[in-house]
């Protein structure tokens, strides 16, 4: 399974995701037991929009491994997509006790709130992920995020 699974990953760097999802598929196939490949193949439905079926593969992977923090996260991200954001920030808070220094988890609580018109918890969400030292790349989007919470009705696509 390794081999399908090492295909995956390079199709889903490459943005190939139908190509990364059908290989993450061949490699759960052969080994149903992986946590990882559960979180893979919902990470490539999720980026053909295929929401329900990656929300019940990141489910299973977490369902293997509770302490998954990939698959908690990105099933925080499904939901967020689909609008479902009480349930994503109630993913996130339980994540932020198991990965309490990790910068995309308040960034999206951020974003999350700034949906929900709660733009104080947001400013105070994008602020903690600024003080965790994000790389440089992730900066630029969380302080891109703090400048749009003051212009009203503006949406941002970003993503960490």
């Amino acid at each position: 399974y390794n081999a399908w699974y090492g295909m995956g990953t390079i199709y889903y760097r490459q943005e190939k995701f139908e190509d990364a999802e059908y290989h993450f598929q061949k490699a759960l196939s052969i080994n149903l037991h992986s946590s990882v490949l559960y979180c893979y193949l919902g990470m490539a439905q999720h980026a053909r929009r295929k929401n329900r079926e990656a929300l019940h593969m990141l489910q299973a992977a977490i369902n293997k491994d509770p302490k998954n923090p990939l698959a908690k996260f990105q099933k925080a991200a499904v939901l967020m997509a689909e609008d479902r954001l009480e349930e994503a920030l109630s993913e996130l808070q339980a994540l932020k006790e198991c990965a309490p220094r990790e910068a995309s988890v308040f960034f999206l609580m951020g974003k999350i709130y700034k949906k929900l018109n709660m733009h104080n918890q947001a400013m105070v969400n994008f602020s903690i992920a600024l003080d965790l030292k994000p790389p440089s790349t992730d900066v630029n989007l969380i302080k891109s995020a703090i400048e749009k919470l003051t212009v009203p009705g503006d949406s941002e696509e970003e993503e960490l």
